[in-house]
Formats: C-alpha cells, structure tokens, sequence
C-alpha cells in the first residue's frame, strides 16, 4: 500500500469536510439573510454572519461598517441597564477601547461608532432605525447598522427592556473580522419570539447543578434569548421531599445570587415547589407552610412560581383528612383537591403579590392525550391564568406535532406549556450516555399552540447546551428552525467560533447522537454520519474499490481518533471538558482502534500479512481498553456505568472487520466481504 497516496487522500479529505462543513453554515442564513442583489452588490457585500436565534426578519442594508478605537453610546434613563452593560462589553471585546456615553441630542465627533440604544419609540432610535419595522410583540427588538458619510451609525430599539438586551445578543454576532481589525455588518433586523415562554427545567433526578454550573447557566440562557429557568431539582430536599422546611440561610444566599444573575440576562427565574408526596390538601397549615416557603423566595426577587405535581400518587391520600374532604381517593377526587390547592396560591398569593406571574403546575397526568375525569375537572374548574405543563405524548416523546399540541391544549382548557425531556439522561436507558443529538422533530407552527417550550437537561450542565441551544431557537423562531443548522451553530457557540474545535465537536458529538425513550426504539439515532460513511465503505469494498474506500475512511477515523486533544486544545468550553471527560476518553481509545483495524485491512489488502495481524491485534486491545472505560463517580442515578461511544455501530463495525481478517487469514483468501 502506497503510504504517500494515504495521506495525500486524508488531506483531500478533510479539505473536502471543512468545505462542506463552510457551504451548510452559509445554507443556514437561508432566505431571512437576504442580501442585496446584483453581481456587484454580491461581489462587494459578503453574507451576512449567522445569527442564532434565526430573526423573523433579517436582510443587508448597507457595506459593513468599521469598528473605532472610539465609541458612543446615545441611552437615557429608559435604557435598559443589563443591555447597556452587554452592549458596552462587547464593543470593548471588539476592539474599542474608549466608551462614552451621552444623551440624546448631545452631539458626537463624526467618523466615530455611534450606536443608539434604548426604546425602539424614542425620536433618534426611530429615526436610526428608518423603515425597519419595530415588533409590537413584547421582547421584540429592531435594529439597523449603517453609514452616512463619515457616519457609523447602529440603532438598537426594544419593544420593552428585554427587546433591548436581545438586541444587543444579536449585534454581538454581526462583527466581523477583517484585515484592518473589526467591523460591522450592514444590516437590519426586525425581531422577535415566536413563544412567551422559553427555557430550561431543571427537573431531573440525581445529582442538582452546582450554584457555580447555574449561574453559568443564566449567561449562557441570556446568550440565545431563553427567558425561562425553572428550578425544580427532584434531589434537592427542600424542593420535595422536605418542602415544607425553609431553606438554610447559605441555600438562600445561593438563590438570592442565582435571582440577581438570570434577573441581569432577562430570563425569568421560576422558583417550584413540588409537595405532592406528603401534603394533606385539607390542612391549612400545610397551605401555610406552602405560601410561607413562596414568599421567602419572592423576598429575594423572584416572581414565578410553579408547583409541581408529577410522579406522585393520586390513588391514594397522604392524610385521613383528605378523604372527609374530598371522598374516596381517585381521578376525580385528587383533581379537585390539586385545584383547591393551585386556585387558592394563585388567588390568595400570585394574585396579591406585585409582578408577580401566572402560577404554573404540573398535573400528574402528564404525558398523554387521553381525557379523564382528572383532565375534565382540571378543565373545567382550574383557574384559568394557571398555566399547565405538559411533556407530550410520553414522558419522552419521540415528536410533538401541531395536532397533539393542539389536543393538549384542548384537554386542559388553555394553551399547554410544555416540559420537553430532551436531553435528560436520568433513566434507565441513557445509563452511560451523553445525549448530544440536536433538537429535533417538534413541528414547525407550534408557536401556534403552545404558550412555550423548556428542555429539562442532563444531570451534565454543559453538555446539555448543544440541545438548549436548539430548543431556545426553536422557541423563538420554530418555522425557521433547522436542527442541522441549529447544532452547528450550537458547536460553534460550544468552541468560542474556532472552526477546527467545531470540526472536533461535530466528530464527537455524532457518537454521542442516540437518544432514547422509555420503549425500545430510540427517537434519534445513533452516529447517523459514521453509519453512513461505513455503508458507504462496505459498498466500495464490495464492489472492488478497496485502496479509495479505505483511504477515505481512515481521513475520518484519524478524525475521531483526534477529536479529543482538538477539544481539550483550549478553545471549548472547560465545563464541557469537564462534563464529557469520560466520554472523551473513551473516544480516544475507540478512534486509535479504528484507524489501526483500517491499516490491518489496508495492509491486509496489500498483502502484508504479519503487519496485518499485529495491527488486528492492537486494534482489538485498544477496543477492549475503551469498552472498559466507565462513568465513575456518576452525576447520574444510574450510577458507575460503561461509557457509551456510537454503540452498535463503531462496535459493529470493528467485529466486522476483525472477522473478515480472520476468515481472510483461515481461508488464504482475498475476496471475503461482510
């Protein structure tokens, strides 16, 4: 085998990857990143940089414009602090070095950045924002960046105090690079989100986020304009099992700082409490026990709440009281308990506290679309500003679709806000799993039929941002949503916009691509791009073409096997090493055992029978190696676990292989095929 002929294919290879991988994240501007048209507009106007969460509106209006060492802020007392503060960071981040801020009306040396920010009806954001429209949605946002001579002007305009914040997400990532230092694209957007209520639930079992992992959260949430983080740790005591006990004076303190963060990136902190295992409906301390652990939490800020009533029994009562009061336990009766419990907090402490939001709950009928006595009592008699979460057709639904979104909401009376368990890994069939597949199969035009959507994550905060990332975007724009697209952008959020550890993470996360449901047939599948390649691979094999087929499997084979010192290299971010350190090992080992049974077929091939099986046999050990390779300690209920990598197809593939060496071998033969 000509070793030359090897690696000049694997460059060819990888060329051939970034290439591809450069045309589908241009594809994602799709037709909202119009540009002008016109050969020279097009030679003089490059595309637009992605955005992420994809706008309602997006087009070029103007030539990108050139960063100064010196920019002005024009805000007044009607702009919002947190985007002022945003907005202030990134210039600097973006090569401005000085920042004055001055009213409007004050007048501005020409030839320096100005950038308008605050209320999109305030007279010189109006007038910078020209035909733009401006969303009358709440959290709507316009924005435009042009050039009027020796003007650089950008207007950033909210329908309220959030709009302006996502206003500043979005220009944040319209600079660009140039050879002369930073600039800005010349565009305008109008902007804003599909569903009200956007987000995360940490509602998993086993080990909670740490107060560190959260407030990361908070930024990173404020980064793709979610606006909703529920906090419902099933392992936290105080949330469940101890709820009626107030939390500890350093617990408080904790969620007082977790309060100011995600009130500083406009996401609405919702503080639930789920009593259900041991509350007697009846008992009206156990009421006051309740409104008493809510208002502790709304004297640190916060101003949502939700009460959980899942994973419970409602066949039976927690106290004898119950059952004087509301009859024998059942449908029925469990459901007219739960309605006097949520009509009463809703009236007596939602209702009477300032800003404070509609109550959310979750029924303990949670997960299907079949109508009971539960159902109709909870339509008929529930508070009608309650808002009630639902998870689908399953606890892990393998799609939602409008018509189901559409009979949900039916059931319940109101528009259905659904708790989606994609990517949690806390039950039995994702033991040793990362579920980093992207958002996916949730129908566009759900906007239409939900009032929001929120991913309960995994126990692994950081690893749960490639598929946050995709349901925040669903949730703002769901009828421009694209899964592949979206997870690319997700990897490159991920890998701070370094294409080579982007490249790395989408080798990676392929393998990690299977995400289970509670029946047998997973709702995505695993390694969808190295399956494919080893069809492909077989099929040339088959079909004579054995030295092209094995060079350009190897190219990808040297790219698992190096994906993991890529991801380590810096660029990504440490919690995410952190989070998938096991699985990163094993990949090491799983990708150094296909590039070895690779050259044993290669040499195989070229007749090089001792090389052959000594690289068969390290193949092998290193394949052992990885299989060996557990989660231990575990985040997870699951505990200790083996370390899954593309299981049933990396796995499979190798036995294959070693097999048809070993026939080979026995038979002296060199036309053995799978």
């Amino acid at each position: 085998m000509d070793r030359r002929a090897l690696k000049r294919s694997r460059r060819l290879v990888r060329a051939s990857l970034l290439v591809a991988a450069l045309g589908a994240s241009q594809l994602g501007l799709g037709p909202l990143a119009s540009a002008d048209t016109g050969p020279a507009a097009a030679s003089a106007r490059p595309p637009l940089p992605t955005v992420s969460p994809t706008p309602q509106s997006i087009a070029r209006v103007d030539a990108d414009i050139v960063v100064t060492g010196r920019a002005v802020i024009v805000a007044d007392a009607g702009t919002d602090p947190a985007a002022r503060e945003r907005l202030v960071r990134e210039l600097r981040a973006h090569g401005v070095r000085r920042v004055d801020t001055v009213a409007p009306g004050a007048r501005s040396a020409p030839g320096l950045l100005t950038v308008r920010l605050g209320a999109a009806s305030r007279p010189d954001i109006a007038g910078g924002l020209g035909d733009t429209p401006v969303p009358g949605q709440g959290e709507g946002y316009a924005l435009q960046v042009t050039s009027h001579g020796p003007h650089k002007e950008v207007a950033l305009g909210g329908a309220d105090a959030a709009g302006q914040f996502y206003a500043v997400q979005t220009l944040r990532q319209l600079f660009v690079r140039s050879a002369e230092g930073w600039r800005l694209a010349g565009a305008r957007v109008s902007d804003h989100p599909a569903m009200p209520l956007r987000g995360t639930i940490e509602g998993f079992y086993g080990q909670p986020w740490s107060a560190a992992e959260r407030l990361d959260q908070m930024d990173f949430y404020g980064d793709v304009k979610a606006n909703t983080y529920i906090y419902a740790p099933k392992d936290d005591p105080y949330h469940r099992e101890q709820w009626r006990q107030p939390y500890p004076a350093d617990k408080l303190t904790e969620l007082g700082a977790l309060i100011d963060r995600a009130n500083a990136n406009h996401v609405r902190f919702t503080f639930a409490v789920s009593p259900g295992q041991s509350i007697c409906y009846s008992d009206a301390s156990d009421l006051a026990a309740l409104k008493t652990k809510l208002q502790a939490v709304y004297d640190l800020g916060a101003r949502a709440f939700s009460i959980p009533l899942d994973d419970i029994s409602y066949t039976r009562w927690n106290c004898a009281a119950d059952q004087a009061a509301f009859g024998a336990p059942g449908r029925t009766a469990a459901a007219e308990a739960q309605v006097a419990l949520l009509n009463d907090v809703q009236r007596t402490f939602v209702a009477t506290h300032p800003g404070t939001r509609p109550l959310q709950m979750v029924p303990t009928e949670y997960g299907d679309l079949t109508d009971t006595t539960y159902k109709q009592t909870l339509r008929a008699a529930l508070d009608p500003d309650v808002v009630v979460m639902w998870t689908g057709t399953d606890v892990v639904p393998p799609a939602i679709t409008n018509q189901q979104a559409d009979a949900a909401s039916t059931l319940f009376g109101r528009k259905v806000f659904v708790w989606d368990n994609y990517p949690v890994n806390d039950f039995g069939a994702t033991s040793g799993r990362l579920l980093l597949a992207p958002y996916d199969k949730r129908e566009p035009g759900l906007s239409d039929h939900l009032s929001g959507v929120v991913a309960n994550p995994m126990n692994q905060p950081y690893a749960s941002k490639i598929a946050v990332f995709g349901a925040a975007g669903f949730a703002w724009n769901d009828r421009a949503y694209d899964a592949g697209t979206n997870g690319r952008q997700a990897l490159s959020y991920l890998a701070a916009g370094d294409p080579t550890a982007t490249d790395a993470l989408a080798v990676f996360t392929d393998l990690e691509h299977l995400a289970p449901t509670f029946g047998a047939k997973p709702w995505q599948p695993q390694a969808p791009r190295l399956a494919s390649l080893f069809t492909r691979f077989w099929d040339r094999w088959n079909a004579g073409e054995r030295t092209a087929a094995l060079s350009d499997l190897r190219s990808y084979a040297v790219a698992i096997a190096d994906s993991p010192a890529q991801i380590r290299a810096g660029s990504v971010q440490a919690g995410f090493v952190v989070d998938a350190k096991p699985w990163l090992d094993a990949t090491d080992l799983w990708g150094r055992a296909l590039v070895s049974m690779v050259d044993a077929l290669a040499a195989r091939v070229d007749g090089e029978t001792e090389r052959s099986q000594s690289l068969l046999g390290s193949a092998r050990t290193l394949a052992q190696q990885a299989a060996a390779v557990r989660v231990e300690p575990a985040r997870n209920r699951w505990g200790a676990a083996p370390v899954k990598v593309a299981d049933g197809v990396l796995n499979t593939f190798l036995g294959t292989a070693g097999g048809i060496l070993d026939q080979w071998d026995d038979a002296g033969r060199s036309d053995i095929t799978p």
